[in-house]
């Protein structure tokens, strides 16, 4: 099943898997979403506060 929207949580990871050096097409492929949702978390159009969050992660 595709999902259509990532969950806040998820949106840390995306950030933590790109940080990470995986792909944007890599990271949508295993959440079965579309690349687009990708792009806009890391665009930060949606689920502001998921990159401070990840890059508090990181660092700890």
């Amino acid at each position: 099943m595709r999902k259509t929207k990532f969950t806040f949580d998820e949106a840390v990871d995306v950030w933590l898997r790109y940080w990470s050096g995986q792909v944007q097409s890599d990271i949508a492929a295993d959440y079965r979403i579309n690349a687009g949702r990708v792009n806009e978390v890391l665009k930060e159009k949606i689920h502001l506060g998921s990159k401070q969050i990840a890059a508090s992660k990181r660092s700890a």
